[in-house]
């Protein structure tokens, strides 16, 4: 019986990993009912599976982390155990340049097209529908299918060539 104990134990610590976060990293909450985080999010559907970044203020023990939450999760105690969190490593593609961003009265943003890369024609019951594939944003390489004839609408010298 303890032989067999000791290989499962193998077989199971070979992809355990320690997790061990110093104070002041930045982690991701995992989401879930067992942490009462679900619970705290108002809309369920298409809740994600993490939140965050958050920064660790303190160590509380070998596997538990203070965190710091933002008031609308004040109703969280914030003491969360290591398996819950995920490290956050930061990339550039996390920030956005402020100077990038143009934001109308409203509060919407607005984005011209780049370029057209393909098109691309349906036959539906006896219709044709034309559609465009449209590079909007060189950074983010934000692509989408759009109708021919509102591209010709809105962006005209897109199609002069």
């Amino acid at each position: 019986m303890r032989a067999t104990q000791s290989r499962q134990k193998s077989y199971a610590d070979k992809r355990r990993r320690p997790l061990e976060f110093e104070v002041g990293d930045h982690i991701f909450l995992r989401v879930s009912q067992m942490t009462g985080v679900g619970r705290a999010i108002r809309s369920k559907k298409l809740s994600p599976k993490f939140l965050g970044p958050f920064q660790i203020i303190k160590r509380i023990g070998p596997v538990a982390y203070e965190i710091a939450l933002p008031p609308q999760l004040a109703n969280l105690h914030n003491v969360f155990h290591v398996s819950q969190l995920r490290k956050y490593v930061s990339s550039p593609d996390h920030v956005l340049e402020v100077d990038d961003v143009q934001v109308r009265e409203d509060l919407s943003v607005d984005k011209n097209p780049v370029r057209i890369l393909d098109f691309q024609s349906k036959h539906l019951r006896g219709k044709s529908i034309s559609t465009v594939k449209v590079l909007w944003d060189e950074k983010s390489q934000e692509i989408t299918w759009e109708l021919e004839e509102d591209m010709r609408k809105a962006y005209p010298y897109l199609f002069s060539s």
